[in-house]
């Protein structure tokens, strides 16, 4: 499939590692970048036909990256690789319009298939990601709250308790950005479309009676 691709990520034997795998499936030509302002100019300058980004990449990391590019362009075909098996990132990243995630460890074909997938314009998760997401399907959790990380439960009881986000991270010896993370992620696990509603989930759940520091 001749198709223009950009692989961006801050690890070279990467880059190299994903354009060789896309070019021996038939995509390209498929150009690589770092990530950061390069990564974005040079996909402002290409408009390749899918872009395949690094989660790993530092500041913006991947995330970001993709939520930039699809800030210009809303039906970009955008790829994450190293994704990993979070059924809650993926489930942020696919309404933020990315089309496919793909694992490290999924085997190598996989990232040809979600790029294929994304200029198709169909959602397309790596197979450990999708038998993750099939498997928490198959559990009732009685305990919404069940889904939640110790510290996401403690970020979520600070939530509670009418705490800011700076706050939050004051009291926990956190980042503010690491606590805005983990309140999105809180949020996609728990189906919450504001602070207000975590305030009221933590105050049913009884977490905002809990101490906190």
């Amino acid at each position: 499939m001749h198709a223009s691709l950009l692989v961006l990520d801050d690890r070279p034997v990467i880059r190299a590692g994903c354009r060789v795998l896309l070019t021996e499936a038939g995509f390209g030509p498929v150009q690589e970048s770092e990530g950061g302002e390069p990564g974005l100019s040079r996909w402002q300058r290409d408009r390749p036909a899918a872009t395949v980004i690094g989660l790993s990449l530092p500041d913006p990391d991947g995330f970001e990256t993709a939520q930039a590019i699809l800030a210009v362009d809303a039906n970009a075909a955008v790829v994450l690789f190293g994704a990993g098996t979070d059924p809650a990132f993926a489930a942020r990243a696919l309404k933020a319009g990315v089309r496919g995630c793909v694992g490290d460890h999924d085997p190598a074909g996989t990232l040809a298939a979600a790029v294929e997938s994304a200029l198709a314009g169909t959602v397309f998760l790596g197979p450990r990601l999708a038998q993750t997401l099939a498997l928490q399907s198959l559990l009732p959790v009685a305990d919404p709250l069940a889904l939640l990380t110790r510290r996401e439960r403690e970020i979520l009881a600070q939530i509670g308790h009418g705490r800011t986000a700076a706050v939050i991270a004051g009291a926990l010896g956190l980042s503010h950005k690491t606590v805005a993370n983990v309140c999105t992620r809180i949020k996609d696990k728990l189906g919450a479309d504001s602070p207000r509603a975590l305030i009221r989930i933590a105050i049913e759940a009884g977490l905002a009676g809990q101490t906190v520091r």
